[in-house]
């Protein structure tokens, strides 16, 4: 059983910078399609990023390209997500996810782990 642990959220201002981690545990992180997703109150949980297994592929979301990078460091079984130039947009429950598969999926359905959340708010 595949456990995450996110953690780096907070606050920041429009502009500023912030960078999530997800540790997982019960699994490697290079055997693991590694995803991250947010949900803003009152909207649906929508994909943010996601990292392969294997070549460490990426894709993000269109609204997030050029100021958010994922990345992952597998000696440390982690996973991170390093988010510049915020917006307030960009303020969600920022939730990691796993799943045991080689692709890129961008759907939540698509991965049966998860970590309980960490809050981003970005001020304008």
């Amino acid at each position: 059983q595949v456990q995450l642990v996110e953690s780096g959220g907070g606050s920041a201002q429009g502009g500023g910078s912030l960078r999530l981690s997800c540790v997982a545990s019960g699994g490697t992180v290079n055997e693991l399609g590694m995803g991250w997703f947010r949900q803003a109150p009152g909207k649906e949980r929508e994909f943010v990023a996601v990292v392969s297994w294997g070549n460490g592929r990426t894709s993000l979301v269109d609204s997030v390209k050029g100021r958010f990078t994922i990345s992952r460091d597998n000696a440390k079984n982690t996973v991170y997500l390093q988010m510049n130039n915020l917006k307030p947009e960009d303020t969600a429950v920022y939730y990691c996810a796993a799943a045991p598969f080689g692709g890129l999926s961008t759907t939540a359905l698509h991965y049966p782990y998860w970590g309980q959340g960490t809050q981003v708010t970005v001020s304008s």
